[in-house]
């Protein structure tokens, strides 16, 4: 399947999130190696936000696990390309941190205030979100599914079973979530596709 480009193609500002995600992973192996651990420096942890109050934002861009980033990174990059020809790289990067923010946000209210939060989900599933809500007849193919479904379904599906994964922070997910669905609905009426 393929779609149009409708607000060009620069994909320069996912590149260097991604990019980025890979250096803070690759900061943080190298730093455990010499015996220092960044994850709470960067880490969001509600009890300590007034001490390190750039953590709201830091965490977006470290994971816990080479797997969680490139399975985050991969999403990322599908979801960001598509959103962001869509709307534009202004409207993608305010979904994506806004997102992000606000899961993190839903997390300080709902989480435990001791644990540390990291990871790019919540930004992600603000994307999700919104092309669930742009492009709602657009058909994606889940492993290990063989047959098409639905974004949307592909989207909400996703947030409900890892919400059921131990260590998963589905307050995150949530806030992400929220955000990127009130967005498709704002952005609805300027974007025009023919899977919309």
């Amino acid at each position: 399947m393929s779609y149009r480009s409708y607000r060009g193609d620069n994909i320069a500002p996912i590149l260097a999130i991604i990019i980025l995600c890979f250096l803070v992973y690759i900061a943080t192996i190298v730093a455990g190696i010499l015996g220092h651990d960044l994850i709470p420096l960067l880490g969001l942890r509600t009890a300590s936000l007034m001490e390190r109050p750039w953590t709201i934002v830091t965490n977006l861009f470290v994971h816990g696990g080479i797997w969680h980033l490139i399975f985050n990174m991969l999403t990322f990059y599908f979801f960001g390309s598509f959103l962001s020809r869509l709307v534009g790289t202004r409207a993608f990067l305010i979904i994506y941190f806004f997102g992000g923010i606000l899961g993190n946000v839903f997390f300080m209210l709902l989480g435990s205030p001791f644990a540390i939060v990291i990871g790019a989900s919540g930004a992600i599933f603000a994307l999700g979100g919104a092309l669930a809500v742009l492009t709602p007849r657009l058909r994606v193919y889940v492993f290990p599914i063989p047959a098409p479904v639905p974004l949307w379904a592909a989207v909400l599906g996703g947030f409900l079973i890892m919400s059921f994964v131990p260590g998963v922070a589905w307050q995150g997910h949530l806030g992400g979530l929220v955000f990127g669905l009130i967005a498709g609905l704002v952005l609805r009426r300027g974007v025009r596709t023919p899977l919309s």
